[in-house]
């Protein structure tokens, strides 16, 4: 197996990139692939004093940017590591592709080189979502891909979540969601009116309209969302565990007993920030594509990257993509 990673993209890049590789490539025995400068990732390389032989480097001299049109970014810079890894991916050169950089960029790529699989009309990027006090995330998709979209997308979301949940982490007869404005079947735009009666009357195992406050206490396990929706949804939690994070180490500092508290509690509060951290969740695959593409944070460090490879070796042993192609026909065609 060949996993790539792209040395160019994220804030951290290739500092951070390059010492999750080497992390992760002590653990494996597959070929992990760097792309990007050359130069700069040797530098990295001896500064991690890797000696190993799993980890390869492909050089590429463009870089595309957030500021650029994607898809224009995508048919201009053919010697970018987005658009040389997806690619590879193509021909079958590798496996898997990791990415901290331009969102638009990699789904762009992943659209004009790689395709759709049949009967889906638009990919999804999914996201796990913490269950507080369950050792099981929910699936959260589509978290931005597509702001724009139609009733029969968010079923084919609804599918595509339950297949991934119950094939890569082995949960039987997932439960699915539709994030709503309320739980009566009735609520929302015409969007989410029409979404449900299609949800309701699959094979899917679908529970009904759930609130954002209800995904937190794991209603369900696929959270099925419009990509504005769900963006949002997924950037205010982000925002609110970190500032929950910061007000507690604040009211920990205020006072000798607190702060004696707060030595004594010190296992379990890094506890409860590691099941926040997103870094711990691995990369969120782009759902829907004929091959695995996995989005990283921009803001990415070694750890992140190193999940990121490390949890993407099941996407590939489990055939993904072939197990979500194979239940879209067995649903008939989706694009009728």
């Amino acid at each position: 197996m060949k996993l790539i990673i792209d040395g160019t993209g994220g804030d951290y890049a290739p500092r951070e990139i390059v010492k999750g590789a080497v992390l992760a490539a002590k653990e494996i025995e597959h070929e992990v692939i760097i792309i990007g400068e050359e130069d700069r990732i040797l530098v990295e390389l001896k500064k991690n004093n890797y000696t190993g032989d799993n980890i390869t480097l492909i050089n590429a001299t463009e870089q595309i940017t957030n500021e650029e049109s994607p898809v224009k970014a995508v048919r201009r810079k053919k010697d970018s590591a987005i658009v040389k890894s997806l690619n590879m991916i193509k021909d079958d050169e590798a496996d898997v592709f990791i990415s901290a950089g331009s969102t638009g960029a990699l789904l762009a790529g992943s659209l004009l080189i790689l395709g759709r699989i049949k009967g889906i009309d638009r990919p999804a990027i999914a996201a796990f979502y913490p269950k507080i006090g369950k050792n099981e995330p929910a699936l959260l998709l589509d978290c931005g891909a597509n702001t724009d979209i139609k009733p029969k997308n968010l079923l084919q979301f609804g599918i595509m979540g339950s297949i991934y949940i119950e094939n890569i982490l082995q949960r039987k007869n997932p439960e699915v969601g539709l994030l709503n404005i309320g739980v009566e079947h009735n609520k929302g735009d015409k969007l989410h009116k029409e979404a449900y009666i299609l949800l309701e009357d699959s094979n899917l195992n679908f529970i009904g309209n759930v609130e954002g406050r209800e995904v937190p206490a794991g209603v369900c396990d696929v959270i099925v969302a419009d990509g504005f929706s769900g963006n949002i949804f997924l950037k205010t939690s982000e925002g609110i565990a970190s500032s929950i994070m910061k007000l507690i180490k604040i009211k920990l500092m205020e006072s000798s007993i607190s702060k004696l508290g707060a030595l004594l509690s010190s296992k379990k509060l890094r506890s409860l920030k590691k099941e926040f951290d997103y870094a711990e969740a691995g990369g969120a695959p782009i759902l829907g594509v004929k091959g695995v593409v996995l989005k990283i944070h921009g803001s990415s460090k070694s750890n992140a990257v190193y999940n990121s490879i490390l949890k993407a070796i099941p996407y590939v042993e489990k055939d993904l993509v072939d197990m979500i192609e194979s239940s879209v026909k067995r649903n008939g065609d989706l694009n009728d």
